[in-house]
């Protein structure tokens, strides 16, 4: 059951792949910010991930977060993310990203429960239209 309190966290090194420079975000070695957003949103969706009822996933739907601190290669960033409310399928959840240092971002995260396979084959048949 989807209730306020929910946790989760996980970690990712900071390397080549996902600094600013190989992301396109920027031309240093730093933190990507969108490698901080990818971690945040996998850091939410994984946390409900076993609350919710076979067939169903989450998708996200909004971010409002600020990306504060760099964090160079090598460096370890954590995210955490705690369910803060549940309105129908809509889930919000606060977002925060520390390195060994200190907090480098935070936010709010939205995201909304969706039947896998309905979603999938709506988002596959705006493809077939394409082809025609």
């Amino acid at each position: 059951m989807l209730e306020p309190g929910i946790k989760g966290t996980q970690q990712v090194r900071v390397r080549e792949e996902n600094s600013a420079e190989v992301m396109g975000s920027g031309t240093l070695k730093v933190f990507a910010t969108p490698a901080m957003v990818a971690l945040m949103e996998e850091t939410a969706w994984k946390s409900v991930a076993e609350h919710l009822d076979q067939g169903e996933g989450t998708v996200g739907t909004a971010l409002d977060i600020r990306h504060t601190a760099a964090t160079p290669l090598g460096m370890t960033v954590t995210c955490e993310s705690e369910l803060t409310a549940v309105d129908g399928r809509k889930l919000t959840f606060h977002v925060i990203a520390r390195d060994e240092t200190g907090v480098i971002g935070e936010g709010e995260h939205q995201r909304f429960v969706v039947n896998n396979e309905k979603f999938q084959a709506k988002a596959d048949s705006k493809g077939d239209k394409t082809k025609g």
